[in-house]
């Protein structure tokens, strides 16, 4: 690992009235915790997270020095596109106060911070006797009407397509955060505020701290181009690319596996997807899960986290973009809980107080009490030993790949919808990693082209070389690394 991203750090609002926390209006807070996502104070972390809340920035810099001391560095989320409905809380701290200069008789003027309804009452979907009037737009919706599926529980801020005051609070923030020693900013959908303030705000924040990174959540893969090489952001999400692409596959060979297979569920998806990226591969951030996701252990998805490990050899090893590893995946966390307002929906909540139980389970192991399961625990040193191995193999590292999909429709044992081999090259190195996605075991002839030798500079051998094709046995779900 080289980063921690610590979710939920800046202070939102929430239900909670004990460990120093001020609690918002229940009628639009999400959940009893809240959303990590509804901010009341860019400024703050939150309390409830401190051991002693009075102390809690002093704690969180201690967090950021410990993290410093074992090798990593830290990210922490910037949320610049709305804020919970009751912020308010920068007053009197010297900082310039969302929303306190506003003229909330007009909808609109560049000088505002948020977006009005004039003559018009906030109407929640919920039932209570909140008041805001006038209302104010909601973080995605601009009405004063947000449906129960919007972010109910923030106001959007306003952004112009030149400089405006907002603009200079926000590089403010993060110039903030930077002091207290973060590495790194996951920005929160960013494509819900203009470029051309995303592209000012990176470059302001790098011209001082020029070894800061920032990654994006977009999900629009028309616009990835855009967002590396215009607006400067160092990674992005390739949530509607390669996670998408593997979530079908993956689903469909283990809830369908007797149907016959459509296109989008099919491995080719994976050749068309790194095609279509060409060279902003480096630049995508490869996950299997996050917390907007459902686990791979849970039933919606996988239904054991050993079902994935075909898939995690692709995500992790098809290129040199880093991996993503969610709390609990390696430990195989089901996410079949009810947690409150998340319900049974696959996911860990992020609106409830819970503990997952894999996450109990690696606490408890770390602490002399081993509860795992042997498939658990299997699970975890399948990772342990990938992730090693990833971090340290320069094939990995730094090597080219070579999609081996196309040379192989007619190889003994391929199966062009389930199957998908590669190798990945560098220096004198070459490692062949072949994924089965099927439910049953494969034993699969691979043929190396003779346009790999050369493209890759491959030198051959008695064994290797392009009229010799590789035997590999792959047990299902699964995928293999061999050293040619």
């Amino acid at each position: 690992m080289t980063h921690v991203w610590y979710t939920g750090i800046l202070r939102h609002a929430t239900r909670c009235d004990t460990c120093g926390c001020k609690p918002s209006s229940a009628q639009w807070v999400k959940g009893e915790a809240g959303s990590p996502y509804s901010i009341t104070d860019y400024y703050d972390v939150n309390p409830y997270l401190a051991t002693d809340p009075t102390r809690r920035m002093e704690e969180f810099e201690e967090l950021v020095r410990r993290t410093h001391s074992a090798g990593l560095k830290v990210i922490i989320d910037f949320v610049p596109n709305h804020v919970a409905r009751d912020y308010t809380a920068q007053a009197g701290k010297g900082h310039p106060v969302f929303g306190m200069q506003d003229d909330p008789s007009i909808h609109w003027r560049p000088e505002n911070d948020f977006f009005y309804y004039p003559g018009e009452a906030l109407k929640l979907p919920v039932p209570g006797d909140y008041h805001e009037y006038p209302a104010k737009a909601s973080g995605n919706c601009y009405s004063p009407e947000p449906s129960v599926n919007d972010w109910y529980d923030t106001v959007k801020l306003n952004y112009c397509d030149f400089q405006t005051p907002t603009w200079d609070k926000m590089r403010d923030i993060l110039l903030f955060w930077a002091g207290k020693g973060v590495d790194g900013f996951r920005c929160d959908m960013v494509e819900l505020v203009p470029d051309t303030f995303m592209g000012w705000l990176i470059r302001e924040v790098k011209r001082i701290c020029p070894d800061l990174i920032f990654i994006a959540e977009v999900y629009q893969k028309n616009q990835y181009s855009k967002y590396i090489r215009d607006v400067g952001f160092d990674y992005l999400y390739d949530k509607s690319g390669l996670y998408d692409a593997l979530h079908d596959i993956v689903r469909k060979h283990v809830h369908d596996s007797g149907v016959p297979i459509e296109t989008w569920q099919s491995t080719r998806r994976i050749t068309w997807n790194w095609q279509q990226l060409g060279d902003l591969q480096p630049y995508m951030l490869n996950f299997l899960e996050n917390h907007d996701e459902q686990r791979l252990g849970s039933e919606f998805f996988a239904r054991d986290g050993r079902n994935a490990m075909a898939a995690l050899h692709v995500s992790l090893l098809l290129n040199t973009a880093p991996f993503m590893l969610y709390f609990g995946q390696e430990a195989g966390e089901h996410g079949m809980d009810r947690e409150g307002m998340s319900g049974l929906d696959g996911r860990t909540s992020i609106f409830d107080w819970w503990s997952p139980s894999a996450i109990r389970k690696i606490d408890d192991k770390i602490h002399g009490e081993n509860r795992m399961t042997p498939d658990e625990e299997y699970l975890q040193e399948r990772y342990s030993e990938l992730l090693r191995f990833a971090s340290t193999d320069l094939a990995i590292r730094k090597g080219e790949t070579y999609d081996l999909c196309y040379c192989n429709l007619s190889s003994d044992g391929f199966n062009q919808d389930a199957h998908f081999a590669f190798l990945r090259h560098y220096g004198d190195e070459t490692l062949l990693i072949v994924s089965n996605f099927s439910s049953r075991d494969a034993d699969i002839s691979i043929s190396i082209p003779e346009h790999a030798f050369e493209w890759l500079q491959i030198p051959k051998s008695d064994s290797l070389r392009a009229d010799r094709p590789i035997p590999v046995h792959v047990p299902a779900m699964d995928g293999v690394i061999v050293r040619l």
